[in-house]
């Protein structure tokens, strides 16, 4: 996938008329050598941007902001940040690019929506089998999977800045980096047996070895989804702040944690977690045609066609029924 974003790099104490730094001049470089088109720096800003063409069309879902050593990536995908195949894969793209930069040490994940949403998982229409096929189906499954893996072994510190609801696929994207930071109203978990889908393997055993087996054999075997408090209490988010503190908050973290020397915290990383990836990449790769095969279940498809009806009748957000109007259960 060619990769349509916005990239600037901020430095607030750089005067606007000022060169370009070395490390802003490298990464100049690295986009350029991607095909980036790069406008020439402006004396009226202390900012640079540069614009990736996009196979997929004009707009992205994507938008990254550098700061001084770590990024900040946003998901604006209207209404709910639902994860498909596109959304994915401009993930890996951006993860790729940041990972290549020397300007960057840390990336904080979070949503740019106006709903209180961080991300509501994979989109339905991708997990519904009458609206795909099954090759379609695998190259979501290993795509989100290859992103995921790669995002918990990332030589990056990363943090997910979690505002309002975060179920199945978005936990597990916030579980997959290395600190979590939550609004106080809002809820977390992976809920995929509420829609009739067993919890993917890797996505259950990677919530054990945050919160413990118990504690995760009880949420994962009911699809129960937490509040912050519970979720904190767990060990499954490091802060619980209000919603307008979020970022901040993550941001004070994520000033601490590009301190630390990364080519010690890349070997960690390796040694604690290159195990457990291993043996994730190779079972996500033969996991789509066992999880085809569920897919078709008579009960799956009645389950995710409620859904999908629920979402195109009244709750075009994305929203469910419930008394709390969360996002729709979804993978």
């Amino acid at each position: 996938i060619r990769l349509h974003l916005q990239i600037s790099v901020l430095s607030p104490t750089q005067p606007s008329s000022a060169p370009l730094t070395e490390e802003q001049g490298q990464l100049r470089g690295l986009l350029k050598a991607q095909g980036a088109i790069l406008p020439v720096p402006e004396k009226s800003t202390s900012w640079m941007s540069a614009s990736f063409a996009a196979a997929t069309g004009p707009s992205s879902c994507v938008s990254v902001t550098v700061k001084e050593g770590y990024a900040i990536l946003s998901l604006h995908k209207e209404p709910v940040n639902s994860l498909d195949l596109r959304l994915w894969q401009e993930l890996e793209a951006v993860l790729t690019s940041l990972e290549a930069s020397p300007l960057v040490t840390g990336l904080i994940i979070t949503s740019g929506l106006q709903r209180d949403v961080f991300t509501a998982g994979n989109d339905l229409r991708e997990l519904y089998a009458p609206r795909t096929t099954e090759a379609r189906y695998a190259e979501f499954w290993i795509t989100s999977n290859r992103f995921l893996s790669r995002l918990y072994m990332s030589r990056l510190a990363t943090i997910a800045a979690i505002r309002g609801a975060c179920p199945a696929g978005g936990c597990m994207m916030s579980m997959c980096c290395d600190h979590r930071v939550m609004s106080s109203v809002g809820s977390i978990g992976l809920n995929e047996v509420q829609l009739g889908i067993p919890v993917p393997k890797y996505w259950g055993l990677l919530m054990a070895k945050l919160i413990g087996t118990k504690a995760a054999d009880k949420l994962l075997l009911t699809g129960k989804l937490i509040s912050p408090a519970e979720a904190k209490a767990l060990g499954m988010v490091d802060q619980v702040v209000d919603k307008g503190q979020v970022l901040e908050a993550a941001e004070k973290v994520m000033a601490q944690l590009v301190k630390v020397p990364g080519g010690a915290v890349k070997a960690t990383k390796v040694s604690l977690r290159e195990d457990f990836c291993n043996a994730w990449q190779q079972y996500y790769i033969e996991e789509p045609h066992m999880a085809w095969a569920v897919l078709n279940k008579p009960e799956t498809l009645r389950t995710l066609e409620a859904a999908l009806q629920r979402l195109s009748s009244g709750n075009k957000g994305g929203l469910s029924n419930g008394r709390q109007q969360q996002p729709a259960a979804r993978m």
